[in-house]
């Protein structure tokens, strides 16, 4: 295509010449064959037609076009060390053409996280002397999130170079930017929480519902009362709902982890009157003095008997007291100190006069958690050469498709009147030995199931199958179950049932020992 000054033209578009033009401009320069340079040098202008090709394939992205591939060995070490530039503060792009490198905006916008190139705005991130200084790209920045959009092209947005952010870590900060600029998600235990917050104050939804989604699969008893603390700041009810399940389910360990004494002191009175607390007073009572004696430390207090009953306040009266066993209150509440003379006095009276006294404390048991049985036979049987006990296991497999708590197993008993056997009960996960105990149960010759505790109940993850096996000594002729099921419905529970190759004594899906398994849900 050539312009009416005779120069050369470069355009993405294709056009098509009239017929018609073609036509008259032929006409023309036969007739005007011998004219001067400079009338060929005017023509009269050119009449163009924009053609637009239609085509039935569906546009494709860079993306689709350039599948993701390992470059070509003379790139390969160019694009490492422009990875290696990305992941370090203020390091640019020296390299001519970095963009060739990269066949997707993606990826070329990735470039740009926590790279000064062309960075026109930067974040001193962290508290005083914890610090670091960040750089951003605004448009970036501002497409990710609207608090950023805000702060930076808003009606009240204010044109500074450098803004300070005390109140985030600086690795919950380079994080959110990551996702902002990458859409990578990089969480880590260390940094969850202060990622979550980053994204909440921001208003990074997905990235905040990912936090919430690491924070679910990795909790535990060890963490949940810390959880529990932070989801009721960030006002997220179906984590809050889950830190609850735990707590329940594993009321003793949570209150033994060193992250219940980490709470606030909200936190501390809703688990001090929960109603479902599936564990022993005492244990309550010991778990609010550790507090009591963490939090004269936070408060820069002596850790005095007077100061641990001053920062526990009114929750002191929430451990219901009265409900412990005689023996746990005479020796371990009763002379803690924690108490007054006439507290004291007034809840032994409790236990023995049949006037009881007025009480400040909560002097009614909490209910816990009832516990659901899944049982896995249609019926029983017993035969006089079956079924023996010689120090050989006993086993089976087991998944459930939503998170349970096992707190032991159902186990069969004598068949020849009444027995007492030892059980060493174990499960498994992966050869891993996540739960065991050794105790003793008492048959009375019927064809019932005797429950074996486990000391904690043991979390259960869904889809995925565990091993659960006893060994058993005592009278070698007992009960086994018949009909087993392979899957079995129990409340909102479905459990699956398979064989396991530790079972040396013959139990397996269709037949054996153990019948039933005890849970929370």
């Amino acid at each position: 295509m050539v312009d009416e000054k005779g120069k050369n033209m470069k355009c993405l578009t294709f056009f098509l010449m009239l017929p018609e033009t073609v036509k008259n401009r032929s006409k023309k320069s036969s007739k005007k064959g011998n004219s001067s340079s400079s009338s060929n040098s005017k023509l009269s202008p050119v009449c163009y037609e924009i053609i637009t090709l239609k085509t039935k394939k569906k546009k494709k992205m860079a993306a689709d076009i350039f599948p993701r591939k390992k470059p070509a060995n003379t790139n390969t070490t160019a694009v490492q060390q422009y990875h290696q530039q990305n992941l370090n503060n203020n390091n640019t792009i020296p390299a001519p053409n970095w963009q060739g490198l990269y066949p997707t905006i993606r990826e070329r916008n990735a470039v740009m996280f926590n790279n000064d190139l062309m960075a026109d705005v930067h974040f001193v991130v962290g508290p005083p002397g914890g610090t670091q200084r960040l750089p951003g790209h605004k448009y970036v920045l501002a497409v990710g999130s609207s608090v950023f959009h805000a702060m930076f092209y808003g009606e009240l947005a204010e044109d500074k170079d450098e803004i300070r952010i005390p109140d985030v870590e600086p690795a919950a900060f380079l994080a959110m930017l990551k996702y902002i600029y990458c859409d990578e998600i990089d969480l880590a235990a260390d940094t969850v929480l202060a990622t979550l917050y980053a994204a909440k104050k921001y208003i990074v939804p997905h990235l905040a519902r990912a936090c919430v989604n690491f924070l679910e699969t990795s909790l535990s008893a060890k963490n949940a009362c810390v959880l529990l603390s932070q989801s009721c700041l960030f006002e997220e009810p179906d984590l809050t709902q889950r830190c609850w399940e735990v707590i329940d389910a594993q009321a003793e360990l949570a209150l033994k982890s060193e992250g219940f004494c980490d709470i606030d002191f909200q936190t501390l009175e809703s688990i001090l009157r929960r109603e479902t607390l599936n564990a022993k007073e005492i244990v309550v009572f010991e778990a609010a003095l550790n507090w009591a004696e963490v939090e004269c430390q936070r408060q820069e207090l002596t850790a005095t008997i007077e100061n641990k009953r001053k920062v526990l306040g009114k929750a002191l009266y929430l451990i219901r007291i009265p409900t412990m066993a005689l023996d746990d209150f005479a020796n371990g509440a009763a002379q803690s100190g924690i108490l007054t003379l006439n507290e004291t006095n007034d809840i032994f009276l409790w236990y023995t006069a049949a006037k009881k006294p007025e009480l400040q404390f909560v002097s009614k048991p909490r209910k816990g958690l009832v516990p659901q049985r899944c049982h896995r036979f249609q019926s029983c049987a017993y035969r006089s050469n079956q079924w023996r006990y010689r120090g050989r296991c006993d086993s089976i497999q087991f998944a459930v498709d939503k998170r349970v708590f096992i707190a032991g197993f159902g186990l069969y008993g004598s068949s020849c009147g009444s027995a007492e056997y030892s059980a060493k009960i174990e499960l498994k996960r992966q050869g891993v030995i996540l739960g065991q105990n050794l105790s003793k149960y008492f048959s009375d010759g019927s064809s019932n199931t005797f429950p074996v505790w486990f000391e904690y109940p043991v979390q259960i993850e869904p889809d995925t199958f565990y091993t659960a096996s006893v060994i058993l000594d005592g009278n070698e002729l007992s009960y086994f179950g018949q009909e087993g099921m392979t899957e079995v419905q129990c409340g909102k529970v479905t459990v699956q049932f398979q064989c396991s190759s530790d079972s040396t004594n013959g139990t397996g899906v269709q037949g054996g020992q153990i019948p039933e398994l005890i849970f929370y849900a």
